[in-house]
Parts: C-alpha cells; structure tokens; sequence
C-alpha cells in the first residue's frame, strides 16, 4: 500500500500500485493514460524583467524570468564568440508537503538548472549577443511533478516575451509506462510510483529534433519507442497551447498601441 499525504494541496492519496489506472481506464488524477493535464500560461507577469512567464501544469506551477542580454556578472562568465546562458532554479519552502527549503547548492536543484540550460543551449542564438549574459531565473511555486517539463515550457515563453533570438520553441513533456499502458504527463503520484519509469523529452517542433531525452529508473527495451513517440506527441500538443499564449499576448499588445494612436 502507496500512502501519499499532500499538505499543500490539501488532500489525501490512499494508492495501491494496482490502482494507478482503474479498471475503467483512468488514472489517479482522472486522466486518460494519452492525456496531458491542463495547462495555464501567461506572459509579462513581472513588471522588472526583460520577459516573464508563469505556467501552471496541473499543480505544478512555475515563475519565470529573464534577465538579458546584458554585462556578465563576472568575467569568468564573459564569452568572446557568444553569449552566457545562465539559469538558477529556486524552490519555495510550501511547494511539496515536506516543507523543506532547498538552497542554490542543493544537488538536484543544480541538475534541474544544468538540463535547462543544455536543452536551451542549441536554440538561444547565443552568438547574436557575444560578451553578454542571459539570465534565466525559475521558481517552483508548487510541485506535483513534472517540474523539469514546466520549467523548460516557462522558460520558452519567458524567452520569447524577453525578445531574445531562438531558432525555434522549445516544448517538453513526460510519459511512462506501468499498468503495461504508455501514459503521458507524469504527476507527483506516478512519479513517486516504484512501477513508473518517467521520460522527459524536449523537441524543437519545427523540424522534430529531439533537444532532451531523460529517463528516470529502467525502462525496457521493447517499451521505449512507443513511450518516446507519445511523448513527442505530448510535446506538439504543448507547443500548440504556448504558441496560443504568445499569439493572444502579441494581438492584446497591438490593440492597445493601436488605442493609443
């Protein structure tokens, strides 16, 4: 028997494993092993940044920030050719039940941070901007897994609000396989499951280019493919909902230059 408490949401998981999908087909949450939890976006949240995002996925919700491109804070930083991609995650102390506060130097904090950063890395046009810094900063309000999917999906937007040159989006998202059912989106739940190997993958939708392949625990050889390609399809469907978020952004801003002519 799985106990899951959640203090921060306010509620109380009693799981079996046999349970993570019901008989009728459904998952903890309600979802569909195919379906992607619902996800909310803005953009230019924070008055003080160069370009700002906020994206709720499910429960997980997560602020973003960019700073940039501007003087490095150090010089160690300063590069001749390109510019300085730097990204600090922080997690606020009522984020999960544990209630426990993570500081920079926190271990898997800095992976989090270093995965965001290579999976940005191929798209920022870093050499537009050389001798400068981009800052991107990253705050977990709430964690109900999928932290690192969100984290790269804010940081798209928050990019592209900033102006900074990228040769495409970036869209992340997760899928596993237990129940012998490809499932999309992991939530805290399955993620805490013994039986859920997780796959995070980010593509560049443009040309289908997979940008960042994860897998947390063992994941058999015959399952992998099919897990891979429903992630890839969990992706498109998310950049077609960020796409939407930057779409109204930019026609909300056109009419109110509009109104001011």
């Amino acid at each position: 028997m799985l106990l899951y408490t959640s203090l921060t949401f306010g509620f109380y998981y009693i799981q079996s494993r046999r349970e993570l999908i019901s008989i009728e087909g459904l998952r903890v949450d309600g979802r569909r092993p195919t379906e992607l939890r619902k996800l909310v976006s803005r953009v230019g949240v924070l008055a003080d940044a160069d370009g700002s995002s906020y994206i709720e996925l499910g429960n997980t919700k997560i602020l973003a920030a960019i700073y940039g491109p501007r003087e490095p804070r150090k010089k160690t930083s300063m590069l001749h050719d390109r510019a300085f991609l730097n990204v600090e995650i922080n997690v606020s102390p009522f984020s999960t039940s544990e209630r426990q506060k993570r500081t920079k130097t926190d271990k898997r904090l800095i992976e989090l941070a270093q995965s965001v950063k290579q999976t940005f890395e191929p798209i920022v046009l870093t050499q537009l901007s050389s001798r400068s810094q981009i800052d991107i900063y990253l705050q977990v309000l709430q964690n109900d897994g999928g932290v690192l999917q969100a984290c790269i999906n804010a940081s798209t937007l928050a990019l592209i609000h900033a102006g900074v040159p990228m040769s495409d989006y970036v869209c992340a998202t997760s899928a596993g396989f237990f129940e012998n059912t490809a499932v999309l989106d992991i939530n805290q739940i399955e993620e805490s499951s013994s039986q859920s190997p997780e796959v995070t993958v980010a593509i560049s939708p443009l040309n289908g280019k997979v940008i960042l392949l994860q897998i947390e625990s063992k994941l058999h050889i015959e399952h992998f493919k099919g897990v891979v390609e429903l992630a890839i399809q969990g992706c498109h469907q998310v950049k077609d909902l960020l796409d939407k978020t930057i779409r109204l952004n930019t026609l909300k801003l056109s009419e109110q230059r509009n109104s001011h002519n």
